[in-house]
């Protein structure tokens, strides 16, 4: 029997009959009707004749699933220890962007239509460094400092992406680096 994280052509296969047959033996290995886990990794019986009830993605770490780092001057900096966006597995993450002016690192201002402003520009031209724009952007996360500026963020946001807009989220949270009013992140297809 096999055994598999999710079925594709590049998954590694497992054959547990072995491990199965002595699961009391090992603390790492648990089985179930179906299922095994290995160390805290649920595995799952396919069988070849029958696809899976749901769409995976499957993230490779082979040649062809290395990281490449995007950055720009064009954007603001990254504040930390991270990149303005990564390219992996046919996407691009773009890190939270601020409203900040590239050339000095201040905020446009403190109006938070002014902020929203710029972190789309800012992002545009992270996404534009990637080689993508922002119809490419299938998801995005906006953090804000107050949910009453939703309003205010929608009408500026629907300005920068196209129909069909990308998934989203909105949050608001307790504070933003640099005490900003708005953070946005996203995910693009190449």
């Amino acid at each position: 029997m096999t055994w598999s994280v999710f079925r594709s052509i590049n998954s590694p296969t497992l054959d547990l009959s072995a491990a199965l047959r002595s699961t009391r033996s090992s603390p790492l290995f648990a089985a179930g009707a179906g299922c095994a886990t290995i160390a805290g990794v649920s595995l799952f019986r396919m069988s070849s004749s029958r696809s899976p009830p749901f769409a995976s993605l499957s993230v490779s770490a082979s040649a062809s699933g290395k990281k490449e780092v995007v950055a720009t001057e064009k954007a603001p900096a990254a504040l930390g220890p991270y990149s303005q966006a990564i390219k992996a597995n046919n996407l691009v993450f773009v890190s939270g962007v601020l409203g900040l002016i590239p050339e000095t690192g201040k905020f446009v201002s403190d109006d938070v239509e002014d902020q929203t402003e710029q972190v789309l520009k800012n992002m545009g031209e992270i996404l534009k460094a990637s080689g993508v724009d922002y119809s490419s952007v299938v998801k995005t996360t906006i953090m804000l400092a107050d949910l009453g500026d939703f309003k205010k963020v929608n009408e500026i946001y629907a300005k920068y992406f196209p129909a069909p807009s990308p998934a989203r989220s909105t949050y608001q949270v307790a504070a933003l680096p640099l005490n900003a009013r708005i953070e946005i992140e996203c995910i693009a297809a190449l």
